[in-house]
């Protein structure tokens, strides 16, 4: 085939719509799943939600009028990717149940082996994104009853009346922690590191504004620009960390109003600069945490004793379910084991803990290898999105190229990927992803922040959205006589 695309989430689908917007017709999706649709096929625990507005989060090709929420839920973003899908006629070009287990670049084409049997590819192009493989801490001992991860939440265990605890306090448990609270008979969160939690300007969307919205799509258009500026305002304080430092006395007076308790709003009140770790949004977070049946422990957790989590400030607490917010491997990203270069190195192989990629998106020693929401493309606070769409103005500027020049392979130039690299770890030392005072969230294992832009979004628009040939080492394509 032409282009095979691994992963059928919002990157995997935008991506085969963009092929299909260009005329490239001999493509497919591979979905390991059931379904498409990604982390918001795979996350249904009680009160997932976007943190980012409803007008910003989707494709600017296909606008939703109809969201019913200032911050969509799961289910709504889930049937709306599911209905771009169908609208742009791509779903039939997405095969589900079908995992690539094995890439290898032969020298002239991907050869992939699948669990539906080989493939052959010109291009290949991963959309896995990095919040798919939940992030589970190795904790000694045995726990006697049901623990599942957030991401893979357990919907056959009834949470009522039930003694839960949580452990981790990151996005995910912001939003299920209020969600079960009422529930539960008692909620034991274990903290490791406080969170700065900002209030959350989330509203019902009336009918009557949805009817202006199909009626004048230019309205939306307009909320979506404003929306988008008021993030990119926000931006500025990733850039400059005395800005954010500021804009964090909003989240003090947030805890303050809504804990009354001196020592819990101690312990909830994080020790870095606002920014320093994902941003997070919630009116509901406090005031759960400050109800008669929660229980808040300021450490990690240590080990399981049968029925009891041992935290690691000696605290133990007699719970009947373990829940894990513990987030996601953002970094260790499992597709880089299975994706081979002409010598049989992986992907993981050459990053050593470290991922690299020219803007992003290219990895030299990779050829015709495109990663889309790869390495050091977070902003922290805008839409995922964006970064997409500006990653497949550059994927399809590549592959037009590729098919109608008659090129046989685009790899990015080792120096020109190096420059990149080095750009980037320059900007970074000035933000707040490492001046905010935290070991950073965005921190590899060989503490380099691998995954963070250090400039505006508008220059990551630019920069990345532009495919130029230059930067790659072409061939052109053999001919037989």
């Amino acid at each position: 085939m032409d282009v095979v695309v691994i992963g059928a989430g919002a990157s995997g689908i935008g991506a085969a719509i963009r092929l299909r917007q260009a005329g490239i017709t001999d493509f497919t999706v591979l979905e390991k799943a059931h379904a498409p649709g990604g982390t918001w096929r795979d996350n249904t625990y009680p009160g997932c939600a976007c943190d980012v507005p409803s007008a910003l989060y989707s494709y600017s090709f296909a606008p939703n009028p109809s969201w019913t929420r200032a911050f969509a839920g799961q289910r709504e973003i889930q049937a709306y990717l599911l209905d771009t899908a169908e609208r742009y006629g791509v779903l039939p070009r997405i095969r589900c149940g079908v995992e690539l287990l094995r890439a290898d670049w032969d020298g002239r084409r991907w050869l992939l082996e699948t669990t539906d049997g080989p493939l052959e590819a010109r291009v290949l192009i991963t959309a896995t994104g990095p919040w798919h493989e939940p992030l589970m801490p190795s904790i000694p001992g045995t726990f006697d009853g049901p623990m599942f991860h957030s991401s893979r939440w357990d919907h056959s265990v009834d949470l009522t009346g039930k003694r839960v605890a949580v452990i981790g306090s990151g996005a995910s448990a912001v939003q299920f922690v209020p969600a079960i609270q009422p529930d539960v008979s008692s909620l034991h969160l274990f903290q490791r590191t406080a969170q700065w939690v900002l209030p959350k300007p989330d509203h019902y969307v009336v009918e009557l504004e949805r009817r202006l919205f199909r009626r004048f799509p230019a309205a939306q258009r307009a909320l979506r620009t404003l929306e988008y500026l008021g993030m990119e305002a926000l931006g500025l304080g990733f850039r400059h960390p005395s800005i954010m430092r500021a804009v964090q006395q909003l989240g003090v007076l947030h805890l303050r109003r809504a804990v009354p308790s001196k020592s819990l709003r101690t312990a909830l009140t994080p020790s870095y600069t606002l920014g320093c770790k994902r941003l997070l949004m919630s009116n509901s977070y406090y005031p759960a945490l400050a109800q008669g049946n929660v229980t808040m422990h300021p450490a990690a957790v240590a080990g399981f004793d049968g029925r009891e989590v041992i935290g690691a400030d000696g605290s133990r607490a007699a719970v009947d379910v373990v829940v894990f917010g513990t987030g996601f491997r953002i970094l260790d990203l499992p597709i880089a084991t299975r994706v081979h270069d002409a010598d049989g190195r992986s992907l993981a192989d050459h990053w050593q803990g470290s991922p690299q990629a020219y803007l992003g998106t290219a990895v030299s020693g990779f050829p015709n290898l495109f990663n889309l929401l790869g390495p050091n493309l977070g902003t922290g606070h805008t839409s995922a999105f964006m970064i997409l769409e500006a990653q497949l103005d550059h994927v399809l500027g590549a592959v037009t190229a590729l098919l109608s020049q008659g090129w046989s392979s685009l790899d990015v130039r080792p120096e020109v990927q190096a420059a990149f690299v080095e750009s980037v770890q320059a900007a970074l030392p000035s933000t707040v992803y490492e001046k905010g005072g935290c070991a950073s969230y965005y921190h590899d294992v060989n503490g380099r922040n691998s995954f963070s832009w250090p400039w505006s979004s508008g220059r990551l628009r630019s920069r990345v959205g532009t495919f130029d040939p230059a930067a790659y080492e072409v061939s052109a394509l053999e001919v037989v006589r």
